[in-house]
């Protein structure tokens, strides 16, 4: 499993400790260094069946000056991928990605079901 973070995120660190307080193992990726590329993104959007916004750090900074929130409506799902995948500080995180997962966010009781 590839466990995609961000090292200084609190939602990442707990969801690293719940993984390695049940024994999973998995490869850490750093979404500042190594961001998830289009067709990364791509797949497992189509992988998730999630709606592709949850796939955008809405909390973030950048997400808010970009006025993204108003934006995002207008934009093609093509647009909204290269967009991702521009800058890892917009895609939301942790993502756990195993070959036939795809979770995005951290919510403890799917993480468990799933994993």
């Amino acid at each position: 499993m590839v466990f995609i973070c961000y090292p200084k995120c609190t939602t990442c660190r707990k969801a690293k400790k719940w993984l390695d307080d049940n024994s999973i193992e998995y490869e850490e990726r750093s979404i500042a260094e190594d961001n998830p590329t289009y067709e990364e993104l791509k797949r497992w959007y189509a992988q998730s069946g999630l709606d592709l916004r949850k796939f955008f750090n809405t909390s973030g900074k950048l997400y808010r000056e970009m006025n993204l929130k108003d934006k995002l409506a207008d934009m093609t799902e093509e647009e909204q991928l290269r967009l991702l995948s521009s800058d890892g500080m917009l895609v939301k995180r942790p993502i756990a990605v195993k070959e036939d997962t795809v979770l995005v966010g951290f919510k403890e009781t799917e993480w468990a079901e799933k994993l």
